[in-house]
């Protein structure tokens, strides 16, 4: 997924309408980027989600499990708000663990340098640290919005997927069930996403590069969101 990864950013850095740097399109971002700085330039950013992933993956998971039983409250399965609150809740402890690496990966995608001559993953978290320490002006920037995301695209997903996959019944063909599956999980990914975006390049703009050196424009999440708003629809 790194190089969609790497063209949304991208696209959500960006807030003038015009110029050369400027992106019109999905493909055009992929015609400039593979141009301007190389195939490699589309896995900028890819060692911070791969050292996150599994933990990560693993505290969602496991917390969705615990939370399910928790919103249960002693019965032998969680109601549909249930499964949206045990979604919210362990999409909001999976933020805590990967907002850090996020700071650097939106850093590294956000460098407009070949992949080759932009500075390491290491390298840049020291210049994070070293100018911002490890609070929310450094690599805990954009904390907040990252909560809102993986909490309200975890909420959606975790909601949709259970409560849609208990009313579609099961088929005894295994491919057929497996299609079923399938298309609900998506669903419920394109859905999540969907909602989730505006926290979204309320990250990305607080994370990234301000647009004036020396001047902080983008902090706060709905400080952020209102101003992109107001400027830019």
């Amino acid at each position: 997924m790194q190089p969609l990864d790497v063209v949304k950013t991208r696209l959500q850095l960006q807030s003038s309408t015009s110029g050369p740097l400027h992106y019109s399109s999905l493909t055009d971002v992929f015609r400039k980027m593979y141009t301007m700085e190389g195939p490699l330039s589309f896995y900028k950013g890819i060692l911070p989600p791969i050292m996150a992933d599994t933990p990560k993956r693993a505290v969602k998971f496991f917390a969705f499990e615990q939370f399910k039983k928790f919103f249960a409250y002693g019965t032998a399965s969680p109601t549909a708000f249930g499964l949206t609150m045990a979604g919210l809740c362990a999409g909001i402890l999976e933020g805590f663990i990967i907002n850090p690496f996020e700071v650097v990966k939106i850093q590294l995608q956000a460098d407009r340098n070949t992949f080759k001559t932009q500075k390491s993953t290491f390298a840049t978290a020291r210049e994070i640290v070293k100018e911002g320490g490890f609070g929310d002006r450094g690599l805990n920037k954009a904390l907040t919005s990252t909560l809102f995301r993986h909490g309200i695209f975890n909420m959606v997903y975790f909601s949709f997927y259970h409560n849609v996959k208990d009313i579609i019944p099961k088929s005894e063909d295994a491919r057929l069930d497996f299609f079923r599956r399938f298309v609900i999980g998506l669903m419920a990914g394109v859905i999540g996403s969907a909602m989730n975006i505006p926290s979204d390049v309320a990250k990305s703009r607080i994370q990234g590069p301000q647009p004036v050196p020396g001047q902080v424009k983008y902090h706060g999440c709905f400080r952020t969101i209102k101003i992109v708003y107001t400027e830019e629809g």
